[in-house]
């Protein structure tokens, strides 16, 4: 009898252990940086010690709020308790909401993971049913574009404006950012958010100007713009009001997207396109200016070359200039004095090549032609600049290539018809036999006279083979000079480079102190290099040169200070080095 009741305890047990539930569940699996995601902890028993997971690359604005809920239907008692939380997302990835646990009759439960995925921020985030963060409708983030349908690298800007009424505006924070793709983009600073009043959807509305941004499209065709997405601090107006009678206004916060814009760019055409063309587009004058046309001899002049006007100066390459070989011309040094205010880009840049002339005469710099295509004509136009004149007064006269040549060739014809020898000069035929030649005794006798230096040679191996501790400074002298030589070629990987230093300080002592490396304490090392004549302010470098191998390998360093290791490590063992 008793093991029947204990068989029907244990029965009764395991069915209420097994209609325990406990899991998770997420108002969506896929949602927008700008949206909102709930979750709920749902359990159909009264489980203690809630434990919350860690919601990574989320944050809490809502929660944990509890609801609890029992009924009876027809003799049956229906149980459920729930723990709920609004998330918003901080980044676009995947990320896992982690386990719940609780506990329940000295059992812990848990719920399963589950896998959100965050995309880019959606134009119109709404959640169905959640009234309690859904967007204010007296809150609007508009993104307006100067230009729907511009040239390839004619300027377009987009403004952003967040429109509110009867709201206060605190703080904001970007949750996702236009990357603007096939674009070449220029921020324009705002240094101070001003409200002003304007219209919007026929309304009076009070607005600010967040961010503006000029923009110039690469290639034709529709581009797409991402959304610009806002997470913005606001004050909304309750009913309840203060002992003052002033309205008490409710700090919260809402999100808010700017939609993603088309814009469709014209491709340049193709018709009266000049085959200098670099892709200038706007309003440009052009000039070739020289510092001088006159110079004497060891002076050099400043060949000038530049485009100042409205456009996409950026965005294109100067025209370079030809100058005759008598002409040495350096390489250009580029300068730009270029403002970016939204209506585009405006101002100068330019090109100054130095030029030194090699001979005294007088040397034309052929004209140079820039084109660019007109916004407001539609049409390419080029620019002619005129024929410069360098005169060389002073130096040395160029030979008559033309003079040179004729010599030339007077000399090739002269060799080529040489006198005749009157005199016989006769060649014996018949030569030495080899047999009894010196040559023969030579070879003869070379083996007899090798054997005594073979034997002294494999004498000197195996007293160098015998010699272990020699061998072992030898060796150890050659690995410190390959692993400097590869902490050199390793200088641009901050890792390798510091392994590779540090075996190479690490050979020179085996090397010069004749240790191994279970020996090489600090104490051991600076007391043996004192005992050779070291230097001490050497030994102290070289110490913490050593020391500092391990700690720089995981410490953030520039290439600067890895050179400077580099030089110092160098200097350090060519000290020591003479100093032992």
């Amino acid at each position: 009898m008793k093991k029947f009741l204990v068989a029907i305890f244990f029965l009764l047990c395991s069915t209420i252990i097994a209609q325990v539930q406990f899991e998770a569940r997420v108002s969506k699996t896929t949602l927008g940086l700008n949206e909102r995601l709930r979750v709920d902890f749902m359990m159909n028993v009264d489980g203690d010690h809630f434990v919350q997971p860690s919601f990574d690359g989320f944050r809490i604005i809502a929660g944990p709020s509890q609801q609890i809920s029992q009924s009876w239907i027809n003799g049956r008692s229906s149980f459920e308790k729930a723990y709920s939380y609004f998330l918003t997302p901080n980044q676009r990835g995947t990320f896992v909401i982690k386990s719940a646990s609780i506990d329940y009759n000295g059992q812990i439960y848990k719920t399963d993971p589950i896998k959100i995925v965050v995309t880019a921020p959606q134009e119109q985030p709404r959640e169905p049913g959640d009234t309690q963060i859904a967007d204010d409708e007296n809150l609007y983030l508009i993104a307006e574009v100067s230009k729907d349908s511009p040239y390839v690298n004619e300027p377009t800007t987009i403004v952003y404006k967040l429109y509110f009424a009867n709201i206060g505006i605190a703080n904001f924070r970007d949750l996702g950012k236009p990357k603007y793709n096939d674009f070449w983009s220029q921020n324009i600073e705002i240094k101070q958010l001003v409200a002003e009043q304007g219209l919007f959807k026929g309304q009076n509305y009070r607005y600010v100007i967040l961010k503006k941004v000029v923009l110039y499209p690469q290639k034709s065709g529709k581009l797409k713009i991402e959304p610009l997405s806002l997470e913005i601090d606001v004050q909304l107006p309750t009913n309840q009001r203060d002992a003052f009678g002033r309205m008490v206004l409710e700090e919260t916060s809402r999100r808010v997207s700017a939609g993603s814009k088309t814009i469709s760019v014209k491709a340049l055409p193709e018709a009266g396109k000049p085959d200098n063309f670099s892709g200038a587009v706007g309003n440009f004058d052009f000039k070739v200016t020289p510092s001088k046309n006159n110079l004497k001899n060891g002076e050099s002049l400043d060949l000038v070359v530049s485009v100042t006007g409205k456009g996409n100066l950026k965005l294109f390459s100067l025209p370079k200039p030809v100058v005759p070989n008598a002409l040495e011309m350096y390489d250009a040094v580029h300068s730009e004095n270029i403002s970016t205010p939204l209506s585009g880009m405006v101002g100068k840049s330019s090109d100054s090549y130095t030029i030194i002339p090699q001979y005294k005469g007088n040397y034309p710099v052929k004209p140079m032609q820039f084109s660019y295509f007109d916004l407001n004509s539609k049409s390419y136009k080029t620019i002619t600049s005129p024929e410069i004149m360098v005169n060389v007064l002073e130096g040395a006269t160029p030979v008559d290539s033309t003079e040179t040549e004729a010599n030339r060739n007077k000399i090739v014809n002269v060799e080529k018809f040489k006198p005749i020898k009157l005199k016989t000069e006769l060649v014996e035929i018949n030569k030495n036999e080899f047999l009894g030649s010196n040559l023969f005794y030579a070879l003869l006798f070379a083996p007899f006279l090798l054997l005594p230096l073979i034997v002294i040679f494999k004498k000197k191996r195996e007293t160098a083979a015998g010699d272990i501790s020699g061998n072992r400074i030898r060796m150890n002298n050659r690995l410190a000079k390959k692993y400097l030589s590869e902490a050199k070629k390793q200088i641009k990987n901050k890792e390798l480079f510091y392994i590779a230093l540090e075996k190479a300080m690490h050979n020179f002592l085996k090397a010069k102190l004749r240790i191994e490396t279970s020996e090489m304490s600090k104490e051991n090392i600076q007391e043996l290099l004192l005992s050779r004549n070291a230097n001490q302010e050497a030994v102290n470098e070289f110490i913490a040169l050593t020391e500092n191998c391990e700690i720089a390998r995981y410490a953030p360093s520039s290439s600067v200070a890895i050179q400077q290791d580099f030089d110092k490590a160098v200097l350090i063992i060519s000290e020591l080095e003479k100093q032992i």
